[in-house]
């Protein structure tokens, strides 16, 4: 029996959040047409009772002027979003994108480059995002802000601590792996998931199951690279190198706990590489990874990704508000170990992927606490 809704507040109405809330609008029209259709993209249709149309927003936070004070609905195909169209049409909704605090959200760099690439900073008041979240009675926030937004994130997670929301962070800004806010999170029983979304099928998991593989052939892993190319704002963001930091660490330790003996900085090179604009939410990875076998003969490896970016990560996300919903219901707070580990890149454990599905498998049904 399907449970009551989840309501969630998301931060940043990009691309990630469009293909997200199109993606249940998505599920939902494809459930009315065919009841046994069959769920692409998702770990299951129904995780404890709640299915992906049991997710509905309840508040929407930007700082751009062509979406704050819009409603959502059109929002979410507002410039400089440019993710691929999955499902246009949308019930009627009431919910209109407020204006959230910019801090450190906008790179200064962006003002080299067309409107239609960039955020435009809208002349308005932040409203008083903890009221909001309270009058509107979301029970979880997603934080998709801009890499680099580390004092932005910083500021939702105290607000979600403040009104006992539950953070699912989707950046490399570290706040579920970091102890201290872990703590503070245990301390008042308030899930919290991440950090920094896995794709379904990324660059980032490609690399570390192919990591894993040479360290369980016996192949001695000496070089590798991960190079990325993208046309979104997100790609345009990153092309501040002073905004990358966390990115890269997040990205540079889910491949370096895959094996038995690290790299050495020298040797592994993880991160974007450049901005091509026409490349729009597609993202091209490059591959490298250069290892020895027996008799230490050499061999090397190159793979091609090719993805659309903003998708790509829509359906680990909606597991985690799955997820995370369940911890509330059981009164659980704190890292959610299970899922973070499986749909997170920069967890406060490291765990295998199998190992973690396996886990995430157990916390579904109630054998594991986190």
């Amino acid at each position: 029996m399907e449970k009551k809704r989840v309501r969630i507040a998301i931060v940043g109405v990009g691309n990630c959040a469009s293909a997200l809330i199109q993606g249940l609008e998505f599920y939902r029209e494809h459930s009315r047409k065919n009841p046994k259709f069959e769920p692409l993209g998702l770990m299951h249709l129904d995780i404890g009772g709640y299915k992906p149309w049991s997710i509905e927003v309840g508040a929407a936070f930007d700082i751009d002027r062509r979406k704050v004070g819009k409603p959502l609905k059109e929002a979410l195909f507002a410039k400089p979003n440019c993710t691929k169209i999955i499902y246009p049409n949308f019930n009627d909704s009431a919910v209109m994108v407020s204006m959230g605090e910019v801090l450190d959200g906008v790179s200064e760099h962006m003002k080299d480059y067309p409107e239609d690439r960039i955020f435009l900073v809208a002349n308005q008041k932040p409203c008083n995002v903890e009221k909001v979240l309270k009058d509107s009675g979301v029970e979880i926030l997603l934080n998709y802000l801009p890499v680099g937004s580390d004092r932005a994130t910083q500021f939702y997670a105290e607000a979600c601590l403040n009104t006992e929301v539950s953070l699912i962070n989707c950046m490399p800004s570290f706040i579920a792996s970091d102890p201290r806010w872990a703590r503070r999170f245990e301390e008042k029983r308030i899930p919290v998931i991440g950090d920094d979304v896995k794709s379904q099928m990324g660059a980032t998991i490609i690399h570390r199951m192919l990591a894993k593989l040479f360290e369980d052939r016996g192949v001695r892993l000496d070089r590798t690279y991960q190079i990325n190319t993208g046309g979104n704002t997100d790609f345009l963001n990153m092309l501040n190198r002073n905004r990358l930091k966390n990115k890269r660490i997040s990205k540079t330790e889910a491949i370096q706990s895959q094996l038995g003996v690290p790299l050495e900085p020298e040797n592994i090179h993880i991160g974007p590489s450049d901005y091509v604009p026409w490349q729009n939410d597609n993202k091209v990875c490059f591959l490298r990874m250069e290892g020895r076998g027996f008799g230490e003969v050499p061999l090397n490896l190159e793979l091609r990704l090719s993805v659309e970016d903003s998708p790509n990560s829509g359906g680990m996300t909606v597991d985690a508000i799955r997820c995370c919903q369940l911890a509330r219901e059981r009164g659980i707070g704190g890292p959610l170990l299970s899922i973070s580990a499986y749909a997170m890149k920069h967890p406060i454990v490291q765990i295998p992927d199998n190992e973690a599905k396996n886990m995430v498998e157990e916390f579904i049904e109630g054998k594991r606490e986190r």
